[in-house]
């Protein structure tokens, strides 16, 4: 089974605001970037990856991710997360109403794709399903198949919303890379402990105390 990705990516200025705490605001654009450059590039390597599609309507995100491989839709709605991807999701639909898909966090930077292929095959087990993060609070993955629509919950307590509205939580092992998106610094650090991709480790080498 081939899967079509959707993946959403917020204007970089404006991305990774709780890592202030590790980055100042003239790296974490970067920072972002360099997240999104290795999740894309793993997503593309994946063996049950057809194609990915970004949304965005940041100018340097998109070109740098259309010459990674990926198709660019952009965020028509900018109403936020759930949004981009309903209206990612429906881009899809139009033009392969027979793929199933998924959204994928855009800050999986020590994404493998192995383990994103583990992923989408215990997906296509049920109409519907999602992976939790780390932290067992949020979700990095919601999958359907393609007679179902997507229905993104995704934020906060996310977990308990898509559990809520009747996905199945899948639970695998030795699935980290796909589980550990980095919203702060100790995000970052446990990243950077599984092997991120090269631009996040040049990134990160630039930050004081991080990847040394």
């Amino acid at each position: 089974m081939q899967w079509t990705l959707v993946i959403p990516l917020k204007p970089l200025a404006l991305a990774k605001s709780r890592l202030a705490d590790t980055a100042s605001d003239g790296l974490r654009p970067g920072l972002a970037l360099a997240f999104a450059e290795d999740t894309v590039t793993a997503a593309l390597a994946c063996a049950a990856v057809r194609d990915v599609v970004v949304v965005t309507d940041d100018p340097l995100a998109g070109h740098v991710l259309a010459a990674l491989g990926a198709r660019i839709v952009p965020d028509e709605p900018r109403s936020g997360l759930n949004a981009a991807l309903t209206h990612g999701a429906a881009s899809v639909r139009r033009s392969r109403p027979e793929s199933p898909l998924a959204a994928l966090n855009a800050d999986l930077p020590a994404l493998r794709p192995p383990e994103l292929a583990r992923v989408l095959d215990a997906a296509s087990e049920f109409p519907r399903a999602f992976l939790p993060d780390a932290a067992g609070i949020g979700t990095t993955l919601l999958a359907v198949s393609a007679d179902r629509e997507l229905l993104p919950a995704f934020g906060t307590d996310s977990r308990a919303r898509h559990r809520a509205s009747g996905a199945a939580e899948l639970r695998l092992a030795a699935v980290h890379s796909v589980r550990q998106d980095v919203d702060t610094g100790d995000d970052l650090r446990a990243a950077l402990a599984l092997g991120v991709g090269p631009r996040t480790a040049a990134a990160a080498a630039r930050l004081l105390g991080i990847g040394q």
